[in-house]
């Protein structure tokens, strides 16, 4: 693997994908200008495994990516040599793995549904058409969201519940994550553990890269607080999402994919 001085890491829905089209061509530029100059673009979201392949056939990324807010980092075979070692490995990856196993955090939804008498469905309770039409997806892409491996997304919890479900959850041993469209039910990793390990995997050989990291959600803190440039893409409604005492935070002119380019570009303009 051609080593490099830099790499990207990126949320997808709302940073590099566009929240309504859900396209990622007005940030094709940037994507082009960093392939050019051989920069990893690690896609870091909380999409699913199924999901997060799909969107890399589309943006012919070959690099490794993080998927379910952190609960597992995929790592293409022979992407950092040989002698790496993985909690386990399949034909395509070897697999670091944070998050508890979806059977489980499904068995904890129900008991903190039974717990608390809120109606928490997540999308293990959903048909697929459900997951579509709350999530603007085609029916295909919703069954590629249901295809969950560790974190569950759910809805049924109010402002007024949520410190509830967040006690009960954290009872079970798990925590509340808040993205775009759900909360998601989760244990073990984040963003943040998922871009550390990683920092250390791209170093391995003794060169000191500098990471730029992009998201648009409160989901997106812990990885925004573990690379060099931390960068807010704004939301469609002109806003960003609040991350107090974060050190060299750049907010993105734009939103989605519009902001993403913007801000890469200008920082590929002013690299050292």
């Amino acid at each position: 693997m051609k080593r490099t001085p830099l790499v990207v890491f990126t949320d997808l829905d709302g940073t590099l994908l566009d929240e309504a089209a859900y396209s990622f061509e007005p940030a094709r530029p940037a994507l082009d200008a960093l392939a050019a100059s051989g920069v990893p673009v690690v896609l870091c979201t909380s999409k699913t495994r199924a999901e997060t392949e799909r969107w890399r056939r589309a943006l012919d990324n070959t690099h490794p990516f993080v998927v379910e807010n952190g609960a597992a980092v995929l790592v293409p075979c022979g992407y950092f040599g040989p002698d790496m070692s993985y909690d386990r490995q399949d034909a395509a990856y070897g697999l670091l793995e944070f998050g508890r196993p979806y059977r489980e955090v499904r068995l904890a939804l129900q008991a903190i549904r039974a717990a608390t008498g809120l109606p928490l469905r997540g999308f293990g309770d959903m048909p697929v058409e459900e997951i579509a039409a709350r999530c603007g997806f085609s029916l295909e892409d919703a069954a590629l969201a249901a295809r969950r491996e560790y974190d569950e997304p759910f809805v049924g919890a109010d402002p007024a519940s949520l410190g509830a479900v967040v006690r009960e959850a954290a009872a079970l041993g798990l925590r509340i994550v808040a993205g775009g469209r759900f909360l998601h039910l989760a244990g073990g990793g984040d963003k943040g553990l998922a871009v550390k390990t990683l920092r250390r995997l791209f170093d391995r050989d003794g060169t000191k890269v500098r990471a730029i990291g992009l998201g648009d959600g409160p989901n997106d803190e812990p990885m925004l607080r573990q690379v060099d440039v931390p960068v807010l893409v704004l939301r469609r409604d002109g806003r960003h999402a609040e991350i107090p005492d974060l050190p060299g935070l750049v907010i993105a002119p734009y939103a989605g994919p519009d902001g993403w380019r913007e801000a890469v570009l200008e920082l590929l303009r002013s690299a050292p």
